[in-house]
């Protein structure tokens, strides 16, 4: 019985701490790997501060590129924000978060997403 409420505590623990707790800039995109065209969701994860002023997001292959750029309010600002890439070709995307503050850039995070092409080709 000690070990089952030992466990639950330390789900409990986990599911309350936000993931790269203590990191200024987290990412997440999905879906990691899709087919074209991909519509690929980017949140990102923001720690409040004083300082931040924008948050850019990157969407880049060798044969694409498109970007988009949010203010931030400081510590005021949402602590996650969503972006959306729509019809994205195939390709090998970095896609990155660079949080920009009062003196430049602050944090820069990348994730890699595969979209595949459909193979429907005429």
């Amino acid at each position: 019985m000690k070990l089952r409420a030992s466990l639950f505590g330390i789900l409990v623990l986990t599911s309350i701490l936000p993931a790269g707790a203590g990191d200024r800039l987290a990412i997440k995109v999905s879906p990691a790997v899709c087919f074209a065209p991909a519509n690929l969701i980017v949140r990102t994860t923001i720690e409040a501060d004083t300082q931040n002023r924008a948050v850019e997001i990157i969407a880049e292959s060798p044969e694409f590129y498109r970007s988009s750029e949010m203010q931030l309010d400081g510590d005021k600002a949402p602590r996650t924000t969503t972006f959306e890439f729509r019809s994205l070709p195939p390709g090998t995307y970095d896609v990155s978060a660079r949080l920009i503050g009062t003196g430049g850039e602050r944090a820069q995070v990348h994730q890699q997403v595969n979209v595949i092409a459909s193979g429907t080709g005429h």
